[in-house]
């Protein structure tokens, strides 16, 4: 069947592969190119001088040590948890897998607004334990602990969901072989499962990475925008947007688009990794 349908698309006339490509590609261009451009070139429409001005400015350096340390907190325990879940999921049998799984996609589903919203229903002053944490002097809204919750619950789905598939494609043949000649259950684990998975889960942590540093729905409604204290690289962009400052909103976006960049060509990088891995195992 698939090489009839691969010889039928043969037979397609050359102007229809070619108005297909050619609209793949506009759209491309047309959502993706031209506000790349556009970011850069209205950063430095004021010329280089300026640029380096607005982004080495103690706000815009402010907000992106911010935001590197919530990703330094956000995505090692997504990490962990990926890995733990993952190896579950994918090795054992137990009831309740297909719970769990189902809990772990909710992220994808729920808006981050949504999301923000119920850690402030939580945690808010109003919130269901407000009043204890005012007791005790605790601050989780309108602050770094709210934005690392805000940013946890929206990322922690990405390091799972790439591992997953991956463990389930080694089978168990080679962990119950080590198991066989005397290792431990935390011997097979780094020495055999986690090795056959390693860029499956690098590629879990750079998607989990950079949802985590261009996050913005959720950490808007956790962060109350107190600027120099809980906004965050996104977050810096819109106040500077909105105070009509276009040259440093440009400008710190470039950071956010350069690091997007960067871990473009890391995922196809990886992506080809992890084809190459799967061919081994014969998937």
């Amino acid at each position: 069947m698939a090489t009839r349908d691969f010889t039928l698309a043969q037979r397609e006339p050359n102007w229809v592969k070619w108005l297909v490509i050619s609209f793949a590609l506009g759209w491309i261009i047309l959502v993706v190119v031209l506000p790349l451009i556009l970011i850069f070139a209205q950063a430095f429409e004021e010329g280089g001088k300026e640029y380096l001005q607005s982004v080495f400015s103690s706000d815009t350096l402010g907000a992106f040590k911010r935001t590197a340390i919530i990703a330094l907190i956000v995505v090692p325990l997504n990490t962990v948890f990926g890995l733990t879940a993952a190896w579950s999921i994918a090795k054992f049998d137990f009831r309740g897998k297909n719970l769990l799984l189902t809990l772990i996609d909710i992220p994808f589903s729920v808006s981050p607004v949504i999301s923000g919203l119920v850690f402030v229903l939580l945690f808010g002053a109003q919130g269901y334990f407000g009043d204890w944490l005012f007791d005790h002097d605790i601050q989780i809204i309108f602050a770094i602990p709210g934005i690392v919750l805000a940013t946890l619950f929206v990322t922690f789905p990405f390091v799972a969901r790439e591992l997953i598939p991956a463990m389930q494609a080694q089978g168990t043949e080679e962990e119950q072989a080590a198991l066989s000649l005397g290792a431990s259950g935390l011997q097979t684990f780094f020495k055999v499962t986690l090795p056959n998975a390693r860029w499956a889960l690098m590629y879990g942590i750079l998607l989990c990475t950079a949802r985590a540093i261009g996050e913005f729905g959720a950490v808007s409604v956790v962060s109350g925008h107190i600027r120099g204290e809980t906004d965050t690289l996104p977050l810096h962009v819109e106040i500077l947007y909105n105070e009509y400052n276009f040259a440093a909103a440009f400008s710190a976006a470039t950071i956010l688009a350069g690091f997007g960049l960067v871990s473009l060509v890391a995922k196809r990088y990886m992506e080809y990794k992890i084809r190459k891995s799967l061919a081994k195992t014969g998937v």
